[in-house]
């Protein structure tokens, strides 16, 4: 499978180290303006250049990783060279309508993965219309082996947005309390951070493995007049889960500005 990725920034950059180390089957090429920022793909065997359309031709798949403003400057840019190639969105608020237009006889699948895409542990949400099932499915079963690919409806992708990508840094900035709390209590800053995120990997792969509501498992971790639950009451009175929620919200406000 060739895989052509347009806009080697983080998000692209990461997809590609994503495909590369659990796609084997595939051929990757990504492309960016300023070329020298991407030039350490090559030691992974990734084509790189700085032409968008260089051997855009040969491709099955070609995924945006632009800036919504660049879209359709770059579908001009590919659009008569990729007649038969399934077109793989990743650009915020860009819609399936507004990408037919620049490319109105291709397949189209939107996708909003995150960074973590790199190490096969992406929430990947995936839509596509029903004329493009079969292409929607290619793109799943792709996805499917760098994290999870839930297909959801296009308008949720904001909220996918949201909840999937800019969660990331939600969950870190978690885990940087938490580190910074083992500090206060007496662990060194490298010890304090390696057990705040083995912790909170732990317990998001309790939920991924069981499936149950994450109040089930924390009446685990909970006993009558325990530390637990003292800590976990505190955190509610300061507003912890309340915060999170606004928070949230608020980034789904802005997308939709």
């Amino acid at each position: 499978m060739n895989i052509h990725i347009i806009g080697g920034g983080n998000l692209g950059s990461a997809i590609a180290l994503g495909l590369c180390e659990f796609v084997k089957e595939s051929h990757i090429t990504v492309t960016r303006r300023n070329l020298q920022t991407i030039l350490q793909l090559e030691a992974k065997g990734i084509t790189v250049s700085a032409n968008n359309a260089h051997q855009i031709e040969t491709a099955d798949i070609v995924i945006l990783t632009v800036k919504p403003y660049q879209t359709a400057l770059v579908l001009r840019e590919i659009g008569a060279k990729i007649p038969t190639a399934v077109v793989v969105s990743a650009v915020s608020g860009v819609t399936i309508a507004d990408l037919k237009k620049g490319i109105p006889n291709n397949a189209i699948v939107r996708i909003m993965p995150n960074i973590a895409i790199q190490f096969g542990e992406s929430a990947t949400c995936i839509s596509f219309d029903a004329q493009d099932q079969a292409a929607g499915q290619k793109v799943v079963s792709l996805f499917q082996k760098l994290g999870t690919a839930p297909v959801i409806e296009e308008k949720l992708m904001d909220a996918a947005t949201v909840l999937g990508a800019c969660g990331t840094a939600y969950a870190l900035r978690y885990i940087r309390a938490s580190m910074q709390a083992g500090i206060e209590i007496g662990f060194d800053a490298q010890t304090a951070l390696a057990i705040a995120a083995q912790t909170a990997k732990g317990a998001a792969q309790m939920l991924l493995e069981e499936k149950i509501h994450p109040e089930q498992l924390i009446d685990r971790v909970t006993t009558p007049q325990g530390c637990t639950i003292v800590g976990l009451n505190e955190m509610e009175h300061q507003g912890f889960s309340s915060s999170l929620i606004k928070g949230i919200k608020t980034s789904l406000n802005k997308i939709k500005e």
